[in-house]
């Protein structure tokens, strides 16, 4: 299991993309290569309410990555320590088994180098203890990054309090 992982709050999101184009300019990625992919869609109702929905899609340093294990040359690895998958660019063929392996699409093709890039959870900078470059980039605060356990129990501590709000709004009523 990875050690970090990059939460997206998509009531947050204001869909202004300053993620993907921080993480392009702090890696110096070619304009059509996102390590991290922000997704999203407008959508005007019946009534002309606006609404956008949004998702933002990292690496997710799988627990048991299929890019590692398709990855013919051992390119890719998990490191042990922090959980990060990374690709290591000098033994990176270009045979793309990892773009097509990956569920979620995550490792990209860099035409100008012939090399798979993938988003390496900005290792560099987490290990000198900074935060990655998409989430200090967020204007928001829609992106946020900490250790999976610690998600899951804000995200439940999350449900709870609406849980209880939600009820308390039905006693009233």
């Amino acid at each position: 299991m990875s050690q970090y992982c990059i939460r997206h709050e998509p009531k947050r999101c204001i869909a202004c993309h300053a993620c993907e184009l921080h993480c392009q300019a702090s890696h110096a990625l070619v304009p059509d290569v996102r390590l991290g992919v922000l997704m999203h869609e407008e959508q005007t109702n019946t009534l002309g309410q606006y609404r956008l929905t949004t998702a933002f899609r990292p690496c997710f340093h799988c627990e048991n990555p299929w890019c590692v294990a398709v990855c013919p040359t051992h390119a890719i690895s998990k490191n042990p320590e922090d959980g990060l998958v990374t690709i290591e660019a000098a033994k990176c063929v270009g045979c793309r088994a990892c773009i097509a392996a990956c569920p979620w699409g995550v490792p990209q093709f860099d035409a100008t180098t012939g090399k798979a890039l993938k988003c390496d959870g900005c290792k560099d900078r987490v290990r000198s203890g900074d935060l990655p470059a998409c989430v200090a980039a967020c204007t928001t605060h829609a992106l946020s990054f900490s250790v999976p356990n610690a998600v899951v129990r804000k995200v439940r501590q999350e449900y709870a309090i609406s849980r209880l709000i939600e009820l308390g709004k039905k006693k009233a009523a």
